[in-house]
């Protein structure tokens, strides 16, 4: 209820006692709101109310499983998983009994939400190897009891034909360790017989459609379901939504994991054909209109596969013993008494076996631990319907359910009395039906309709149906029964060893059996705690999405969901344990807030004082407060909604600072702890370098002081470190050119001869480097250095300055005039402007001396024979001329334009 307070404003109420009315309107009205966005479940306080939506919907994965495991009821939204684990956590509690009742109609989801519950517990007990068989067990038995229980009805593709009720048995620690199950009138009737649009038991189908080849010719049976008369009747063999290959293979798999051998599983594939084989049995009539067997192939097949007598079998199909005194007659039966003969031995061969079946489920889950245990039961129970013709399995299955209801009402109202009486609180009586009158109809003894059957059972003559339903039951109690006790199949045998054929005793009446079965079940279910589901359809076409209004208001009205909503407030919509309602309301009242320290009921009552809440707004109990009005409890959670933002941020601060403080704490500890261990480690490790250095030092000094000596132990390690200190300083001081004048660094005494090979190693290394990268022009470079030599060494005194540069590559360029005169003009190129410029001599032999030049520098374009006049630079930004003219008389004169003017003599031819 917590979590539907929190949730009640987003889609609709998701308990009905919260709603302001308890009409049936408003109750439909918050079911379709909460259907049209696909929540199905609704509380009724602990009762689940359950939508079929027929549609897949992704709530039931192991996630959900995990958030509904081990938390308060009513915490989260409605699901089976609540009900499913609040069950089983109140067993472990209290350790007792608990069942859980699934009722509702054909269609409405019982059989799925049994399944379920047994998926839930399969995943939120412990498991063990032996639990874990145990489990699979439980749920394996699902599919082998819905082939041969369940069948396709007009309502339902999947429609349990049968009652069932199972205990899941578990220790003291919560371990699924057995269970067991009772099943309660199967509809046999539709062995032989099926509505149009109905089927028989899925089992035939699966059989004829999934058995491999070899398993069908050993039976003597043809794929196909149109070869058999009980699998055509209803006139649709094959439905779009169930697949009978694939539910023969789940069968199959299925009867393994229960523990069925071959030969068990063989014998009873060999009953299902029989029945199939049997269904295949025509008669015909001779001429007293007595039954004739028309083929004796099917008979054959029948007494083969149930390891019968051929012959007595035919006789038990077509003669009635008749017993007078001593002697025994046979008295022939007509063709409509034979098929009724036929199809009452098929329906007694298929009841039998379906109660062997679940007999061998249950051997297969027995706990064999002496020691005592708790169960939670699982009854998932056929629904109440009314056709336009009722058949006797309808009456006894609506007799069920108004037997169920009536128990239902009883538990309910008890305890809701015991409630209110323990918590002396004065019960305000409510308006309900109760169904008694009805059971009382039924079951009344002597007056009752079930006794009144049984007397027209037994009444002589032959004026009803009934009657001849008598004598036909009197036939099969005494000659085909005792038939079957001889088979040589052992599930037959089995199922029939138990009747006395030589009994004179007319046996119970199915119904008298039914009722006393009953009777049983109401005394089990009594006996323990219980939880209530109740399924409802959505519509009658199995369409996602619809919600039939009018189908689900008479769903509602005959389960006696209004009854349960008013027996459940009875005036008081809620009602809480003081410790819980003062848990989660304290933060509202500042006296309650944070700790009361007295008693609850003194806290729960200064708290509703301080909301301000009205006497006839609640009560108070012994251990609990019980609250009128939704609309007292709305105003209460809204008010604590509101107060959880502000008590939020207040307990963030304080979470916040208590944090930081212990996170300085921790912070400020650690640096200490980490201070200490690392000066201690610095510590440690000073002390062992200094007793290392010590031993370094003293090692070297005895070295040092005997360095002299021949090598030996003492003083080897010092001459070493003598020898690679010089070696170490040598590679950094050494020249790096053959012309470096860096001095070659002096040896120590030991090294001496070595430093000498080393010296003139790298000298001739240098050498080598340096001679490898003399290029073509500096060795002519060269070459005219040595010329220069040998022509000024020691001559001319700027010549050692001028040894240490490379020899300059003077670039010069020669003029000549065109004339006869002998001036030649150098121009040289300057490499800074201080410097003198070009050059103007007079030469006789002109062409001798500029020839040996060209030759020498092999620069013949380097000379220029101009006309006119020669230009030159004596200085940067200081020039003349040259002007050459021809004349008589060879002369040089400078003439008025500041030129210098040469006059050559002209030679005439």
């Amino acid at each position: 209820m917590e979590g539907a307070l929190t949730a009640r404003d987003r889609v609709g109420i998701q308990d009905f006692v919260l709603l302001d009315e308890t009409t049936e309107a408003a109750f439909l009205s918050n079911l379709k709101k909460r259907f049209s966005k696909d929540l199905i479940y609704t509380y009724i306080g602990t009762l689940l109310v359950s939508v079929n939506p027929y549609k897949e919907l992704d709530i039931y994965n192991k996630k959900q499983m995990d958030i509904y495991m081990g938390v308060n009821f009513f915490e989260l939204p409605p699901h089976i998983y609540a009900l499913a684990d609040n069950a089983y956590h109140t067993m472990l509690t209290e350790f007792n009994n608990h069942f859980i009742l699934i009722s509702g109609e054909s269609g409405a989801g019982k059989t799925e939400a049994s399944k379920k519950i047994l998926q839930y517990y399969a995943v939120s007990c412990p498991s063990t190897t032996l639990l874990n068989t145990v489990r699979d067990k439980m749920l394996m038995s699902n599919p082998v009891l819905e082939a041969f229980g369940n069948a396709k009805t007009l309502k339902n593709d999947n429609s349990s034909r049968f009652g069932k009720y199972m205990d899941i048995q578990f220790d003291s620690q919560g371990d699924a360790v057995g269970g067991h199950i009772l099943n309660y009138l199967l509809e046999k009737s539709r062995v032989v017989h099926q509505n149009h649009g109905e089927r028989n038991f899925h089992i035939f189908y699966q059989l004829v459609e999934g058995g491999s080849d070899d398993l069908l010719h050993q039976l003597g049976l043809e794929r196909g379901c149109q070869h058999y008369n009980y699998l055509t009747q209803g006139q649709c063999p094959i439905v779009p939504s169930i697949n009978d290959k694939n539910d023969w293979k789940t069968v199959k798999n299925a009867l393994q994991i229960i523990s069925f051998n071959e030969t068990a599983t063989n014998h009873l594939f060999e009953v299902i054909a029989s029945v199939l084989h049997l269904g295949n049995v025509r008669f015909d009539s001779d001429s007293k209109g007595h039954a004739l067997l028309n083929n004796n192939t099917e008979l054959h097949w029948v007494s083969n596969l149930l390891g019968v007598d051929a012959h007595r079998l035919q006789e038990g199909l077509t003669f009635r013993k008749i017993e007078a005194k001593k002697d025994q007659v046979l008295s022939p039966f007509t063709t409509d008494h034979a098929i009724y003969a036929r199809d009452a031995l098929a329906k007694a061969i298929y009841g039998q076996t379906f109660t062997w079946l679940v007999n061998r489920i249950n051997e297969s889950m027995e706990n064999e631990d002496p020691s005592r245990k708790t169960v939670i039961g699982l009854l998932d129970i056929y629904g109440f319907e009314v056709f336009y013709v009722n058949s006797f399995e309808q009456f006894c299955i609506n007799y069920c359910n108004e037997k169920l209801q009536q128990l239902f009402i009883e538990l309910t109202l008890k305890s809701e009395q015991e409630e209110y009486e323990a918590e002396g609180i004065e019960w305000e009586p409510v308006q309900f039906f109760n169904n008694k009158i009805i059971c009382d109809l039924i079951e009344e003894k002597h007056t009752g309709i079930i006794s009144l059957l049984d007397e027209e059972c037994l009444r002589p003559g032959d004026a009803t149906d009934l009657t001849f339903l008598e004598r036909l039951e009197e036939k099969m109690g005494n000659h085909p029964h005792f038939l079957m006790c001889q088979s040589k199949n052992d599930i037959v045998k089995e199922c029939f060893s138990s009747m006395d054929p030589d009994s004179r005793r007319r046996p119970e009446t199915v119904v008298t059996q039914f009722k006393s079965s009953l009777q049983k079940l109401t005394e089990i279910l009594v006996a323990k705690e219980a939880w209530y589901i109740r399924c409802l359809k959505s519509n009658e076409s199995k369409q996602s999405g619809q919600f039939d209004e009018a189908l689900i208001r008479h769903q509602v009205k005959y389960l006696g969901l209004m009854e349960h909503l008013r027996v459940r407030r009875a005036g008081f919509a809620y009602r809480r344990k003081y410790d819980v309602f003062l848990k989660r309301y304290k933060p509202l009242c500042p006296a309650t807030w944070p700790h009361w320290r007295g008693v609850a009921a003194d806290g729960v009552e200064v708290l509703v004082q301080h909301l301000g809440y009205l006497p006839d707004e609640y009560k108070m109990g012994r251990t609990k407060i019980f609250i009128r009005h939704p609309r007292t409890l709305f105003a209460t959670e809204d008010a604590y909604e509101k107060c959880k933002h502000e008590l939020a941020t207040r307990i963030q601060a304080k979470y916040k600072g208590y944090r930081a403080k212990g996170e300085y704490r921790k912070q400020k500890e650690a640096a200490t702890k980490i201070e200490s261990c690392w000066r201690g480690t610095q510590a440690r490790k000073e002390k062992e370098k200094r007793a290392w250095a010590v031993k370094v030092i003293k090692k070297f000094i005895k070295g040092y002081m005997t360095r002299g000596q021949a090598k030996n132990t003492d003083n080897s390690e010092y001459l070493a470190f003598v020898r690679q200190n010089y070696l170490n300083r040598l590679r950094d001081n050494l020249p790096k050119t053959v012309l470096d004048k860096t001095p070659w660094l002096t040896p120590p005494a030991v090294l001496t001869e070595t430093s000498e090979m080393l010296r003139k190693l790298h000298y001739r290394l240098m050498v080598r480097k340096y001679v490898r990268g003399i290029t073509p022009q500096k060795k002519a470079q060269f070459e005219m250095k040595l010329i220069t030599s040998s022509v000024f060494k020691g001559k001319k005194d700027s010549y050692p300055q001028s040894v240490a540069h490379p020899f300059a590559d003077t670039r010069i360029k020669i003029s000549v005039s065109n004339l006869t005169d002998s001036t030649i003009a150098f121009h040289i190129t300057r490499e800074e402007p201080k410097q003198k410029g070009d050059l103007v001599v007079q030469c006789d032999h002109l062409f001798e001396l500029l020839t040996k030049l060209c030759v020498i520098a092999n620069k013949q374009n380097a000379i220029k024979v101009v006309q006119g006049s020669i230009n030159f630079e004596i200085q940067a930004g200081k020039g003349g001329a040259v002007d050459f003219s021809t004349g008589p008389e060879p002369m040089v004169y400078k003439a008025k334009n500041g030129h210098l003017m040469v006059v050559s003599w002209t030679f005439f031819h």
